[in-house]
């Protein structure tokens, strides 16, 4: 891709600057809720399916030093912006062009501690009109093989993080079913007493664990929103904005309590 087909965009309060392409989709908000709700520790392996430009690598990668990334992207074009981010940031990983189909030898005969992904929203007879937006939003593969690629890379015992619509909850926590456990359900929703528009879910290969369900984290701390003018909540500021990981339900409470919640400049919606 040439400069007119890229744009800089920038994350965790302009700490990291990330190319992306011009037209049609853009990783934002979700990509880095996907970072913060992964617990990687320094040193530990991480991979991401359909990593894209690398928005959510990075921003896992600035909050936690020392781990070590690889992105698996089946469209070049974005591999190769994300091979550039790696230049840009100084962020190290390791970017592999592939289809999680179809999974590359090399990363067949690995394991990983965590595996992030962020699948496709919308079923593939609702095309978008850019091809690259399409790949990228469109379910060309189905979500139980996005979980079933994932489940496959991680160790025993290791992490699966994901981030989708809320109504796909069924069919993920199907797709788990009998392969993961320890599960949390993390519902993101735009302003508080609305509907969640995405859930975060985690769950560990192997694990026995029951399920468990936290309070909606809120975005927004207006009850409507109010043009020009950013209104996170303080929870969601610290995460999108300080590269903070996310806390949820008491924890989270107990951390920001005592904040206002609201400062100018930027937007911090759910992705559309």
């Amino acid at each position: 891709m040439n400069d007119a087909t890229t744009r800089d965009d920038g994350f965790l309060g302009g700490r990291l600057v990330l190319r992306q392409p011009a037209r049609g989709y853009r990783a934002g908000t979700d990509a880095v809720m996907l970072a913060a709700a992964c617990p990687a520790r320094p040193g530990e392996r991480v991979l991401e399916l359909g990593c894209g430009a690398g928005v959510a690598l990075f921003c896992l990668g600035a909050r936690v030093p020392g781990v070590a990334l690889t992105g698996l992207e089946r469209q070049e074009e974005l591999a190769a912006l994300a091979r550039h981010n790696v230049a840009a940031t100084g962020i190290a990983a390791r970017i592999v062009t592939g289809d999680l189909a179809q999974m590359p030898a090399a990363l067949r005969a690995e394991s990983f501690d965590h595996v992030i992904a962020n699948p496709p929203f919308f079923a593939s007879g609702t095309r978008a009109p850019d091809a690259a937006r399409a790949a990228a939003r469109h379910e060309d593969t189905a979500l139980e093989s996005w979980i079933d690629a994932g489940l496959r890379r991680l160790r025993p015992g290791g992490g699966l993080t994901l981030i989708h619509r809320a109504e796909a909850l069924d069919r993920i926590l199907v797709a788990l079913a009998g392969r993961a456990g320890a599960v949390s359900l993390l519902p993101l929703a735009a302003r508080q007493g609305h509907d969640a528009g995405r859930v975060i879910v985690t769950a560990r290969k192997g694990a026995r664990g029951g399920l468990r369900l936290h309070a909606p984290f809120v975005l927004h701390a207006r009850p409507a929103h109010e043009r020009d003018c950013e209104d996170l909540s303080a929870a969601a500021r610290a995460v999108l904005r300080d590269g903070a990981a996310i806390v949820a339900g008491a924890e989270r409470e107990r951390e920001v309590s005592g904040d206002s919640g609201a400062e100018t400049c930027c937007t911090g919606s759910i992705d559309p």
